[in-house]
């Protein structure tokens, strides 16, 4: 038997995300416990080697890094999110690994203190985008009808677009269609609408806001609102 489950995490981590999906999609049992990291607790500090979350308790024993987490909820319950061919399921690893670049890129781009750099970070994260495109096959998920662990990657990616664009940017994935399609079928699959709560994305424009960034000076003009 699974001994008791409690994942650490933070009301925004696109990381914590996967592994809340993963949790869902297995429809497993266990607590969320949100920490805030600005000011992280003693006891946080002593579990997380790295002071980052996600975290997975284990009864006693303490899982950190997200790809670790979720491939061990993949391993020990089902249904199985990972696919069974061996070179197949090394190709949706790699797939994961290109959606934590992008997420790298979203932090960059959000993060720009100028004009010129917002739009240089714009064009990496729109060049990305348009290599995976190339990459996807019919849908409406990664690899066909059928939801992967590497759907769970995505889903917290396609999140920030929504407030981006909810905040007046132009949308990402304009002339994208497979990314359209696949982002309109995560949104719509329970397990990635309950990966968050209902004031996700209220939370997500403060934390933008706050960040002294290109884009919090236009989130700061009227007309961005």
């Amino acid at each position: 038997m699974m001994p008791s489950l409690t994942l650490v995490s933070h009301h925004l981590c696109p990381y914590v995300q996967r592994a809340a999906i993963v949790l869902a999609e297995k429809s497993v049992p266990h607590e969320r416990l949100a920490v805030d990291l600005s000011a992280k607790p003693d006891w946080f500090q002593r579990l997380s080697p790295l002071g980052k979350v996600p975290l997975l308790l284990v009864g006693d024993a303490v899982l950190f890094e997200s790809a670790v987490i979720c491939d061990f909820l993949d391993e020990t319950l089902a249904p199985r999110l990972h696919p069974e061919d061996p070179l197949e399921r090394a190709r949706h690893r790699a797939w994961i690994e290109y959606g934590s670049a992008i997420l790298n890129d979203i932090a960059r781009f959000y993060s720009a203190d100028t004009e010129s750099s917002f739009a240089q970070r714009r064009a990496e994260l729109r060049g990305k985008l348009e290599w995976l495109e190339r990459h996807l096959g019919a849908g409406p998920y990664f690899a066909g009808t059928r939801f992967h662990l590497v759907d769970a990657v995505y889903g917290p990616i396609y999140r920030y677009f929504d407030t981006f664009e909810a905040i007046g940017l132009p949308d990402f994935l304009a002339d994208l269609p497979k990314l359209g399609a696949w982002r309109q079928a995560l949104a719509a699959r329970p397990s990635v609408k309950g990966a968050v709560a209902a004031d996700y994305d209220d939370r997500l424009r403060d934390f933008l806001a706050a960040r002294r960034s290109h884009l919090s000076t236009l989130m700061a003009r009227p007309n961005q609102d």
